[in-house]
């Protein structure tokens, strides 16, 4: 019970993160216009380069310390103070490189500036901590509460093209203002500590190793939008950023499970439950492909209406980069639950971090002609033939551990459920009017669709949930 209270509040969490992009984007669509966009688009895609590079590993490698001892206070307090001043001494090394970069840079230098407050930002997130308590509450209900002040701000301030610095500068704030909330929640944890007994060069090289695979995935999700900004325009960058924040909200609903299953699966781990562990894999890559299925082959087909109803007639060209990109939400879902919430979890960071390395490799060898070749559309191929590659690799690594049967029980029959949906809403999405209440409709009668289909094929994820709540009439 604990693990789905966590898990909600995560998915809230996620989803809150991205809500303020999500009803502004119409807005700011029409606003700043495709070059406005894609010159935050880009100047963002350059400054997550240094707040890779001063974070080193800490989101992954903090949360899962933090599930190892946080049973222990005096540990706990410890680990959390090393683990913070490592991070923020590499945050501020990133703030000098990054001002260097400016000084030698010389357009889009006031866009450059608002961006480093997001960079300031990195240095005092500790959201890592809370999700190694497993405490998701105090991040939901401060997100709710910084997210809305960012909307307020933004509708007020963002009036024109010329407010585009304004723009940035005011979702930077908001990430530090939010970072700096969860400060005081701190208190209920940590007890006293001693600075002369903090160590923090020994969480140097094990937050580095997973160091490794961040700046792999960074690559591949970050370099394509750098790719099209210094390759093909500003604009291209632009259309591409669109498609890739509707992608990401949808993820942040399936990859809650993520950030919840890895503290609770390391602290399986730690106590020698390994069997648990699989189980745990087995039911959430159940759940995750239940739900990462139809949002998929859904977002694919209610596309061609959704973009211009959306983003306005301008980014027209979004349409078949979103088709293609919705590939990746089943690929990410899939590689969440192997990668994040096993293979790190039980210590095999070798294997998680070759699979993001030859998905970062895969990912800048295609890169280069298919975007020379297609553009934007090149750069959604190449963002696919990477996932393949990482979900692929992590597959394979785990072939030994566990039972491929039961992972993927009953995979067929999601998928022909996710098809026969597809089919359903794309010809609504046709014959249908482009308006707001047509997509609306389109959208509630695949969800209904693909929900009747699955108690048709019987799947054993509804006869589990079914099952349950029998019992629990019972009781």
């Amino acid at each position: 019970m604990r693990v789905v209270k966590n898990y909600l509040y995560n998915a809230s969490y996620q989803v809150f993160i991205l809500i303020v992009p999500l009803i502004t984007t119409p807005y700011l669509a029409r606003v700043l216009g495709p070059k406005g966009v894609g010159i935050n688009a880009y100047t963002n895609s350059i400054v997550q380069y240094f707040i890779l590079f001063g974070s080193i590993g800490v989101s992954l490698y903090g949360n899962r310390q933090i599930a190892f001892v946080r049973d222990n206070q005096a540990k706990l307090t410890k680990t959390f103070y090393e683990i913070f001043l490592l991070r923020l001494g590499m945050i501020l090394l990133a703030c000098l490189a990054f001002g260097l970069f400016i000084l030698l840079t010389p357009e889009y230098k006031v866009f450059y500036l608002a961006q480093a407050v997001s960079l300031l930002a990195a240095a005092f997130d500790i959201s890592w901590f809370f999700m190694g308590v497993e405490n998701f509450a105090v991040t939901v209900l401060r997100n709710l509460v910084i997210r809305i002040l960012t909307l307020i701000s933004i509708f007020i301030f963002v009036k024109t093209t010329n407010d585009l610095a304004i723009y940035i500068l005011i979702l930077s704030l908001s990430l530090l203002l939010g970072n700096l909330l969860l400060f005081p929640s701190l208190s209920k944890y940590l007890g006293k500590v001693s600075f002369k007994t903090l160590q923090l060069g020994k969480h140097f090289w094990p937050a580095a190793v997973l160091f490794i695979p961040q700046i792999a995935t960074q690559i591949y999700l970050v370099l394509n939008k750098t790719m099209l900004g210094a390759m093909t325009s500003i604009q291209a960058a632009g259309y591409f950023d669109q498609s890739d924040k509707m992608i990401k909200v949808v993820l942040a609903v399936v990859t809650a499970t993520g950030t919840v299953m890895l503290p609770h699966v390391a602290h399986a781990f730690a106590k020698g439950e390994h069997e648990k562990t699989r189980e745990c894999l087995y039911q959430s890559f159940a759940f995750v492909t239940a739900l990462s299925v139809p949002m998929t082959f859904g977002l694919a087909a209610v596309t061609s209406k959704f973009v211009p109803l959306f983003f306005t007639q301008q980014f027209i060209s979004v349409v078949p980069i979103m088709m293609i990109e919705a590939v990746v939400i089943l690929l990410i879902a899939w590689s969440n639950a192997l990668g994040l919430q096993y293979l790190l979890p039980t210590k095999q960071n070798k294997a998680f971090t070759i699979s993001v390395v030859v998905g970062a490799i895969v990912n800048l060898i295609v890169n280069i002609p298919l975007i020379m070749a297609y553009g934007a559309v090149g750069a959604a191929i190449a963002t696919v033939i990477s996932e393949v590659a990482v979900t692929g690799y992590q597959l394979w690594s785990v072939r030994k551990q566990i039972s491929y049967r039961k992972l993927f029980t009953d995979i067929h029959k999601y998928l022909l459920a996710g098809l026969g949906m597809f089919g359903l809403v794309y010809c609504l999405d046709i014959v249908w009017a482009e308006n707001w209440l047509a997509l609306a409709g389109e959208i509630l009668i695949g969800i209904v669709f693909y929900l009747i289909l699955l108690v048709f094929l019987k799947v054993e994820l509804v006869n589990k949930l079914r099952g349950k709540l029998r019992h629990a009439k019972e009781n």
